[in-house]
């Protein structure tokens, strides 16, 4: 099977192109630095001309109201591309419970993408994820105020990037499931519960406060399983960070 990875040289997107190679599937990585742009469209038409499956895991530059027009622009281009190449199946990779969340821009950008995905001629797949595992350290960074990290009680079950990539190229591969697959690894934490361990595993001498109101997770009220239907990744938090 012959897939094109929009973003396929990025955390995610590489691992997909890894997985899918590995498992005897023609995987072609196309980003910026291949010469494509999903936004003005550059190199897109011909990065999707003959796949039988295109999997995006690009990503807006900004988390702010910009990332709608990201968003709505480069969905619009693929979309358009993958009807004059033929393509089957479009994958892309998404948030638990992203459409909870509407005070936050970048959430709602998300859904639109969902949207604008599932309304479109091609047969679709979106798998969400959790917290990835790898972002832990840009999560501290956001409320970090000198010896202090500001963290709110928020439950989240944080997935490692290497799963996330293993079920989106699973999906991929199969038939599309027009519709959506959760995934999130096995186990459940507070956010300030896990950020004290990963700065304690870390020998990070900063020292975590319980804040209701900190940061992005303050809106979110759970990154976390509720459909039964959904998929357990394997990884703990602790080998992770082993």
């Amino acid at each position: 099977m012959k897939v094109a990875v929009i973003g396929g040289t990025g955390l995610i997107g590489s691992q997909v192109v890894g997985n899918l190679r590995a498992a005897g599937h023609e995987a072609v990585p196309h980003s910026h630095s291949t010469g494509v742009d999903v936004i003005s469209g550059q190199g897109l038409d011909a990065a999707v001309a003959g796949a039988d499956v295109v999997v995006n895991t690009t990503n807006s530059p900004t988390f702010d109201a910009d990332s709608l027009a990201f968003f709505q622009t480069s969905m619009d281009n693929l979309l358009a591309a993958a009807v004059k190449g033929g393509v089957g199946h479009i994958v892309i990779l998404s948030i638990v419970g992203v459409d909870q969340v509407p005070e936050l821009d970048y959430y709602r950008a998300k859904v639109l993408q969902e949207n604008i995905l599932a309304a479109g001629p091609v047969p679709y797949s979106i798998v969400r994820a959790t917290q990835f595992m790898e972002f832990m350290d840009d999560v501290l960074s956001w409320t970090s105020d000198g010896d202090t990290v500001r963290l709110p009680p928020t439950p989240i079950q944080p997935i490692a990037a290497r799963d996330v990539a293993q079920a989106v190229a699973e999906v991929a591969v199969g038939a599309p499931l027009g519709g959506i697959l959760d995934i999130a690894g096995p186990e459940v934490f507070t956010l300030d519960e896990l950020g004290r361990t990963t700065l304690s595993r870390k020998g990070d001498p900063r020292a975590v406060v319980t804040d209701p109101a900190a940061g992005m997770f303050a809106v979110v009220q759970g990154d976390v399983l509720t459909d039964p239907h959904a998929r357990l990744a394997p990884t703990r938090y602790e080998e992770w960070l082993a």
